[in-house]
């Protein structure tokens, strides 16, 4: 099966996008939704700052699972397009990866530069997704690409994504379930 990296999958369009939504859900199962500031990297991780007293951040204290959505607003039906992805969350603590994720968000963001002490009052997380679907109404009514992520290979640091098609049982059930 082909492997792609993470840098080459077409997403970059929505990776210039602000905003994803989170979904999490807490212990019991009850779903929450919110939507947070993102950077990206390279290795097709999301990086967010938020207060891990809100809901969404003591729900993934709980289940780190979450899914999100990113996607531009669109009037038309036929321009519907986004991503969809499932992964894990996790805190990201002061060190490499926090100041990393530091340059990435504020290249992004950079009105947080001047904010840096009250943004890092809250926590910095990473998204780390481990399904990706790409939809896109241009190319026609419910199109849409999938892949996950696999670990296997020379460097199971540097992941690569296989592409879900047809005759892979998982398709049913991803197209199905999300």
């Amino acid at each position: 099966m082909a492997q792609i990296p993470p840098q080459r999958l077409p997403v970059s369009e929505f990776l210039i996008l602000s905003t994803m939504t989170i979904a999490s859900s807490d212990r019991s199962g009850e779903p929450h939704a919110a939507a947070v500031y993102f950077a990206a990297g390279e290795d097709l991780n999301f990086y967010y700052f938020s207060d891990p007293l809100s809901q969404h951040s003591q729900d993934l204290v709980q289940r780190p699972q979450a899914a999100v959505a990113i996607y531009p607003g669109d009037q038309d039906w036929q321009d519907i397009r986004g991503l969809q992805l499932r992964g894990d969350i996790r805190t990201v603590n002061l060190g490499t990866e926090w100041e990393n994720a530091w340059v990435l968000y504020s290249d992004k963001f950079p009105f947080v530069v001047e904010l840096r002490e009250l943004v890092a009052r809250n926590q910095l997380y990473v998204f780390i997704p481990t399904w990706v679907r790409l939809l896109d109404n241009r190319r026609g009514f419910g199109f849409k690409q999938e892949w996950r992520k696999a670990l296997e290979g020379d460097n199971p640091a540097q992941p690569v994504w296989q592409p879900i098609g047809d005759d892979d049982p998982e398709i049913g059930a991803a197209r199905d379930g999300a």
